[in-house]
């Protein structure tokens, strides 16, 4: 299977990286960043992991890559913005300030190219656990661990048997009710939040559920994450949205190279495509 060509987009928004934690798909993000690009690029939050590596340093050669190959789009002259989220809050004192060619917000608008105004947004601001039950929030963390070494556990059994990567984590997460309600609300909670701020819609992470859906005339736009499902939301030149997802290069046993595995779209109706 040969790698697929690399494309240019308008804008790319991603989230949710964890970089600093065990379960950060650093690789998958390096491999996706190799054959993608933007004019403009936003980083929506939670892009280090300050809550684990205050726990325990975990920060390996693949974590660093990430942040040179961001560094080096700058160089080549992307537009970024680090959008502070819950786990780097640490950022948001830094709002304003540039490093290495980006800057850090608290939130941006975003114009697409046909026009409309999006509140680019982590999303955390919104989550009452977050702000209101900290423990809770803390505690869901060390049950999300779990669930990731779970999902590692998953993945290798997976690459052994020489399937494609697929996140069980992603998929208990819409077969648990309690889990579908909260991303429900969520959803429901940042359009509202569109609409005060009077803009046509709003890009956020936080959730770890990608999805573009429409709340009357205004649009929830959600990039997913790189640890559980891999996505991110790309702007074409002509304003249009999709989200894509991107899976991890498997090594190919018999010559000894790497190949990649295609890449979904979802398209802003959430129909299913194939990328050439």
């Amino acid at each position: 299977m040969s790698a697929p060509e690399p494309r240019t987009f308008r804008a790319l928004f991603i989230s949710d990286v964890h970089l600093g934690s065990k379960a950060a798909k650093a690789d998958f993000l390096i491999d996706f960043l190799r054959y993608h690009d933007a004019e403009i690029i936003y980083l929506v939050g939670d892009i280090v992991d300050g809550w684990r590596l205050r726990r325990s340093w975990h920060w390996p050669q693949s974590h660093n890559d990430v942040v040179q190959k961001l560094l080096r789009k700058a160089r080549k002259g992307a537009s970024i913005t680090y959008i502070a989220g819950n786990h780097d809050e640490f950022a948001r004192q830094f709002q304003g300030v540039h490093f290495g060619g980006i800057v850090v917000a608290d939130r941006a608008i975003h114009e697409t190219a046909d026009g409309r105004r999006l509140l680019v947004i982590h999303g955390d601001q919104f989550d009452t656990v977050v702000h209101n039950q900290r423990w809770l929030a803390y505690l869901g963390d060390y049950a999300y661990d779990t669930a990731m070494l779970i999902n590692r556990v998953v993945t290798k059994l997976r690459h052994l048997l020489g399937l494609p990567y697929w996140s069980f984590s992603s998929w208990a997460k819409v077969k648990v009710k309690k889990a579908v309600n909260f991303i429900g609300s969520f959803q429901t909670v940042l359009s509202e939040e569109a609409r005060r701020s009077h803009v046509d819609g709003v890009i956020c992470g936080h959730i770890h559920h990608a999805a573009i859906e429409n709340y009357g005339e205004v649009q929830y736009i959600n990039t997913g994450d790189w640890v559980e499902s891999c996505t991110a939301v790309v702007e074409h030149f002509d304003g249009r949205l999709e989200v894509l997802t991107w899976a991890h290069v498997l090594p190919e046993s018999s010559a000894g190279k790497d190949v990649l595995v295609p890449v979904d779209i979802i398209d802003l109706k959430g129909r299913a495509a194939r990328a050439a």
